[in-house]
């Protein structure tokens, strides 16, 4: 009997069971196209490059969440020292991408030039040095400067004389008078950023008019790739 009572009741529970069908309801509107922001394309955030906490405080007081997609595509391989040639619109944090790789794997010593970062006007050389000062915030060992023409050349050579920088941001011509007068040595250099690389070769077949051709076949493969 114990048994007949058991699937009678399992019976009555299947009958009690029977679909039912689903309310009326409104039908969803249609979704709407939302165009996101580049902050957004990516979910992962900057933590994800296993990145120094140094640098991670520094991007968290910017108030940058998400890297962009030219970050997120550039910066992995970067700071695994990989050559890297970046091409994104203006706006898109391609400067970051350099500075925070060459700060990731940056050792300072003392009186040596490890990063050498080149640009063709002193306004982005000034603001490169500036993207370079906030994001090593909390890397007080690590020293910026910046040199540019217009300016007297004396006290760019005393600050390689007396407090050597670790990262030198410049245009072309200052560098390359540095550098002849041995004020600027770059033996030591083991990461070279090109910003505006299209403009700065043209400036360089300027400086060195024999390689203008080499350089300007070289500028085309890399603006077209």
């Amino acid at each position: 009997m114990a048994e007949q009572d058991v699937e009678n009741e399992l019976l009555d529970y299947e009958e009690d069971e029977e679909p039912q069908a689903p309310p009326e309801s409104t039908p969803a509107p249609p979704k709407k196209d939302v165009k996101g922001s580049y902050v957004s394309i990516h979910s992962s955030g900057f933590r994800d490059f296993l990145l120094k906490p140094e640098l991670l405080r520094a991007i968290v007081d910017c108030g940058f969440e998400h890297p962009s997609e030219v970050q997120h595509e550039c910066i992995p391989q970067a700071i695994l020292g990989m050559d890297v040639l970046c091409q994104a619109k203006s706006g898109m944090g391609k400067t970051a991408v350099f500075v925070l790789a060459t700060l990731q794997q940056i050792e300072p010593v003392n009186g040596q030039v490890a990063v050498l970062a080149m640009c063709h006007t002193r306004e982005l050389a000034f603001q490169i040095s500036k993207e370079y000062e906030r994001f090593s915030k909390y890397m007080p060992s690590v020293k910026v400067s910046v040199f540019f023409g217009g300016l007297c050349i004396k006290k760019d050579e005393e600050v390689l004389k007396k407090n050597c920088p670790h990262v030198v941001v410049g245009t072309p011509g200052r560098i390359l008078a540095l550098v002849r007068n041995r004020s600027l040595n770059l033996k030591n250099v083991k990461h070279f950023v090109l910003d505006e690389c299209d403009k700065m070769l043209e400036q360089l077949g300027d400086l060195f008019p024999s390689s203008l051709s080499v350089l300007s076949n070289w500028k085309s493969s890399l603006v077209h790739t």
